[in-house]
């Protein structure tokens, strides 16, 4: 696994004011924590972060002060209508350690129940799974080429990468293809061809026995 490089400093100050100025200058403030260390303030360079989340990071190597140290990314705030990163949480991590992360699922195929007019519906976009912090994956593929009408896949179902368990009940659903529903409009049409076919029948009948009746006379 590549391990993304990000630049840091350690910064000393914190509040509102300083973290608009962080921002002008193209940088994120954010803080570390974990193995029973003080946290510390950190400032990450915008770019290097925002491309780390592009590509689905978890680990990342923090250039913090010319010392480069593993951490993991814990937590990002949003702008919410830019979804510019305004603030990050990472944790200290030892690359031999196991650690719980959510990896983005990859559905791979198309299923054969879209052929028979049904719905393919996601259930979960993130997967949450432990594993060494040097060995998490990017994501988890899930092939749903076989997934018919009233089929669906669980947790159970997938074949994670080596070393990886799920954390996620095996029974969760992850996705599915369901029937179409039918509209009411479509449902009383039925209904209506239904009923003018079963009054059809019986004038056919009729009618060739009054044939057969008129022939005979």
């Amino acid at each position: 696994m590549d391990i993304t490089k990000l630049r840091g400093d350690t910064r000393e100050a914190h509040g509102k004011r300083q973290a608009q100025r962080l921002r002008r200058e193209g940088k994120v403030p954010g803080v570390i924590y974990g193995h029973g260390q003080e946290p510390r303030n950190v400032a990450v360079d915008f770019k290097g972060l925002e491309n780390a989340l592009e590509h689905g990071a978890h680990l990342i190597e923090l250039n913090l002060d010319g010392r480069p140290q593993p951490v993991l990314i814990k937590q990002v705030q949003f702008e919410p209508v830019s979804q510019a990163p305004l603030h990050v949480d990472f944790v200290w991590v030892d690359l031999n350690e196991r650690v719980v992360v959510s990896v983005p699922l990859e559905f791979r195929g198309t299923p054969v129940g879209l052929q028979e007019g049904g719905l393919f519906e996601e259930h979960l976009v993130d997967l949450e799974i432990e594993a060494l912090a040097s060995q998490i994956p990017d994501s988890i593929r899930v092939n749903v080429n076989d997934l018919q009408v009233g089929q669906s896949l669980r947790v159970s179902d997938l074949e994670l990468p080596a070393g990886a368990t799920p954390v996620t009940a095996g029974e969760t659903v992850i996705c599915a293809v369901r029937a179409k529903a039918v509209s009411p409009e479509e449902e009383e049409a039925a209904e209506l061809a239904t009923e003018e076919g079963d009054v059809s029948e019986p004038e056919v009948i009729r009618r060739e026995k009054e044939k057969e009746g008129g022939e005979a006379s």
